[in-house]
């Protein structure tokens, strides 16, 4: 049986990516979003083919990458925050609230909408995942976008 294999490359047309961002941890998620603009430019997407769009927190991401798709202005989006534990069960509803809204909009639109929140107990956990020297979590969401791009791309009538 003939199989078909699709390797994870970037698309072959230059995409319009977003990037909404929560303010909320914002020192976290400015690490995050300098990751993903620097995966953006290292594999060619020119500056400005990229909206980057600030929200209040995470809660407001999912309504946030709707908006950007429906207005026509992005073919993925890419959500970075940080949802830190605190006392109170606000985390859990934030977090969770957070991940199924931006899967939801994924569906709906049809469209890549790549969770780049982090979810972490401490602000050392959250900065660990958003420094350039143990692996920043936006530079690797930036790649999901693109890798997804190409796959839509590909399995698109009359793509490979």
């Amino acid at each position: 049986m003939p199989v078909s294999e699709y390797q994870l490359e970037r698309p072959t047309q230059s995409p319009r990516i977003a990037i909404v961002a929560g303010e909320f941890n914002r020192f976290v998620t400015e690490a995050l979003l300098e990751g993903a603009l620097a995966a953006l430019s290292e594999h060619g997407i020119d500056e400005d083919r990229v909206l980057v769009a600030w929200v209040p927190g995470a809660f407001e991401l999912p309504y946030a990458a709707d908006r950007v798709l429906e207005s026509g202005r992005a073919d993925a989006v890419i959500a970075l925050g940080a949802v830190i534990r605190g006392e109170t069960a606000h985390f859990d509803y934030v977090a969770g609230t957070c991940a199924d809204g931006i899967a939801r909009v994924s569906l709906s639109r049809g469209a890549p909408v790549i969770f780049g929140v982090l979810t972490t107990d401490t602000v050392e956990q959250a900065m660990a995942r958003a420094s350039v020297d143990e692996g920043n979590k936006g530079y690797d969401c930036a790649l999901a976008a693109l890798h997804m791009l190409g796959l839509s791309e590909r399995l698109a009538p009359g793509g490979e």
